[in-house]
């Protein structure tokens, strides 16, 4: 596949096999089996790598189908109001709110706008851009609508949990507590632990759309998941 070609079609199931080696990109699966191709990027340790997903460089097509399977499984928590964050989450935030059939919903931001309090502003960082340090805001306007609320969280991607630990403890100045954390894709386990730090209950709070594992170079050169990385498919 091309560069550009990633994240723009939607795949019938069992195009590819998860458990299989890969080269180039790592076939995400459905709940329903349907499959998207997402680019491998290795980490600098040069023996593992994730797979990738840029939300809003997606296909419309793309998008609606990971805000519809997101949205499905939020309602199963009746959330009052979504809350989006920046920057990748905000595309998915605001697509998941009206399938819920919500009228709005909450972006929060990283640029501080003159009327912003330092108070409402926790530090944020993610895997994606470790290098800069950013301060994540919510608009003292907005916090009528988060007032007695069933509060989904609502991100792109979740990896390390840092910026969904950011989110929580911002909401949590503000007298919220989400009652269900979502994202269109969670990739690998890594989050677990960070999100446990928070408390026992918010691991169990999170859902995903699609799962990725932590890539392992095998011997040949191909990436396997955890099952699979000896260098050889896990049932070969």
């Amino acid at each position: 596949m091309l560069p550009h070609d990633f994240w723009q079609d939607i795949l019938p199931p069992k195009s590819f096999d998860p458990a299989g080696g890969h080269a180039a990109f790592y076939p995400a699966t459905f709940a329903d089996g349907r499959q998207i191709c997402l680019p491998i990027r290795p980490l600098s340790d040069g023996r593992h790598a994730l797979a990738s997903l840029i939300v809003n460089q997606a296909s419309f097509a793309v998008v609606d189908a990971l805000a519809e399977d997101l949205a499905g499984r939020l309602s199963l928590l009746r959330p009052d109001i979504v809350v989006g964050l920046p920057t990748l989450g905000l595309t998915l935030a605001s697509a998941v709110a009206e399938k819920l059939g919500h009228r709005r919903y909450v972006p929060l931001g990283t640029s501080r706008k003159f009327w912003y309090s330092d108070a409402l502003s926790v530090p944020l960082s993610s895997i994606t851009t470790p290098d800069q340090q950013k301060r994540l805001y919510v608009d003292p306007r907005m916090l009528p609508l988060l007032k007695n609320c069933r509060v989904a969280v609502v991100d792109d991607v979740i990896s390390s949990g840092a910026s969904i630990r950011a989110a929580l403890s911002l909401l949590e100045a503000c007298g919220v507590e989400p009652v269900v954390v979502g994202a269109a894709m969670l990739q690998s386990d890594r989050w677990h632990k960070a999100l446990g730090e928070e408390g026992p209950h918010w691991p169990e709070r999170v859902r995903g759309s699609l799962e990725t594992p932590l890539l392992a170079r095998g011997e040949n050169g191909l990436w396997y998941g955890p099952a699979g990385a000896s260098g050889s498919p896990p049932n070969g």
